[in-house]
C-alpha cells in the first residue's frame, strides 16, 4: 500500500474547506438581509438546534450569538420532541442546521415549531430537503465536496455551516452596535472584561477609605492610616471635599525638620491638591496615570464637578484585578 504524503493531504483538506467557504460569498443576496432583519426584529430569543456534527456546530453559533449581544442558546432536537419544544414561544425564532435537510430528529420537530409560531431559519446543503420547504427563510450551504476522501465525514459541510453561522453573528453584531465595552460586560472574567474594569469596580470604599478632617491633628492621620492599611489617608473640609492626603513621605519630611510633629495640625504636613482620578475611569488609565506620576494611589471623586473621595485605588488592587 502507497503511503499518502501528509502535507499534500493536508493541503487538500485546507483548500477544499476554503473553496467551499469562498463559494459562500457568490450566495449571499437579499436573503441573508432578511434573515438578519428577522433576527434583529423578533422580541425573543434565538434557538438554536442540530443533530450530530450539525448539532456541535449549532452549540457553537448559539455561544458566538450570546457573547455577542443576541440572547441565544442550544436546543437538541431529540429532546425537544419529548418537551423541550415548550422552551420556544412565538417570539423566538429557531435555526436550524441540517447537511440533508431531511434529518428525522429535525423534521419531526419542524411542524410544531410552525404552530407555535416561532420563525424557522435553515441552513442545509439540500435546496429539496423538507427543512428547506419548512423555512421561514433559507440559505444554502451546500458544498461541491466533504474533504474527506470518501466524500462521507462531514468535514467541509460543517466548515462552511460554521463559517456561515459567524457572519450572521458578526453581521447582528454590527445592527445592534454592539461594542467592545458591551462585549467586555458579557466576558468578566476573560481578559477583554479586565481591560474595561473601572475604577468603582475594584476601589475600597465605604468603611475602607481613610479620611481625616482638616482640623485634625497630624497624630489622629497617622492613626486611621495605621488603621486602614494602604500607607495613606485623605484629609477633607468641612463639605466633605478632598482637599489634601497626607502619605508616608510627607510624615518622613515633616521629621526631618522636627522630631515633635504629632501634635501639628494636619494641614501643615499634607500635601494640598492631590492627584485624583474620577471613580468612572477604567482601571487601566488609573495605572497609567500611577505610573506617570510615579506613585501607587489614587483617590477616586465623584465627577469632575464633585470632589467628594468616593474611593481609593492602590496599583495592589490593579494586580489583584489581574489587569497587569
Amino acid at each position: 500500500m502507497k503511503k499518502h504524503n501528509i502535507l499534500e493531504t493536508a493541503e487538500n483538506v485546507l483548500r477544499i474547506e476554503a473553496d467551499s467557504i469562498s463559494a459562500l460569498i457568490n450566495r449571499l443576496d437579499e436573503n441573508f438581509e432578511k434573515t438578519v432583519a428577522c433576527l434583529i426584529g423578533i422580541k425573543g430569543k434565538v434557538i438554536l438546534t442540530g443533530m450530530g456534527k450539525s448539532g456541535i456546530i449549532a452549540r457553537k453559533i448559539s455561544s458566538t450569538l450570546a457573547s455577542t449581544g443576541t440572547p441565544s442558546f442550544f436546543m437538541h432536537p431529540a429532546e425537544a420532541s419529548h418537551g423541550d419544544l415548550g422552551v420556544i414561544s412565538p417570539e423566538d425564532a429557531v435555526i436550524v442546521l441540517s447537511n440533508s435537510g431531511n434529518t428525522k430528529e429535525i423534521v419531526s420537530i419542524l411542524p410544531a415549531i410552525k404552530l407555535i409560531g416561532a420563525k424557522i431559519i435553515g441552513f442545509s446543503g439540500n435546496k429539496n430537503s423538507q427543512l428547506a420547504m419548512l423555512s421561514d427563510y433559507f440559505f444554502d450551504v451546500s458544498v461541491a465536496q466533504e474533504a474527506c476522501p470518501y466524500n462521507i465525514a462531514p468535514t467541509a459541510s460543517t466548515t462552511v455551516q460554521l463559517a456561515i453561522g459567524d457572519a450572521l453573528a458578526v453581521c447582528l453584531l454590527k445592527e445592534r452596535n454592539f461594542l467592545e465595552e458591551d462585549f467586555a460586560k458579557l466576558h468578566p472574567g476573560g481578559s477583554i472584561g479586565k481591560k474595561f474594569l473601572k475604577v468603582a469596580d475594584i476601589m475600597h470604599k465605604g468603611e475602607e477609605v481613610p479620611l481625616v478632617k482638616d482640623s485634625a491633628l497630624l497624630k489622629d492621620a497617622i492613626i486611621e492610616m495605621n488603621f486602614k492599611r494602604l500607607g495613606l489617608t485623605g484629609v477633607v473640609d468641612e463639605n466633605m471635599n478632598l482637599c489634601g492626603i497626607v502619605v508616608d513621605g510627607d510624615l518622613r519630611r515633616a521629621l526631618t525638620y522636627s522630631l515633635n510633629i504629632i501634635d501639628k495640625p494636619v494641614s501643615e504636613v499634607m500635601t494640598k491638591n492631590p492627584k485624583i482620578i474620577l471613580k468612572d475611569a477604567l482601571a487601566a488609565v488609573a495605572l497609567q496615570k500611577m505610573e506617570e506620576l510615579k506613585i501607587t494611589s489614587l483617590f477616586a471623586v465623584e465627577s469632575e464637578n464633585d470632589n467628594r473621595p468616593a474611593g481609593v485605588i492602590h496599583i495592589h488592587d490593579i494586580v489583584k484585578a489581574g489587569i497587569i
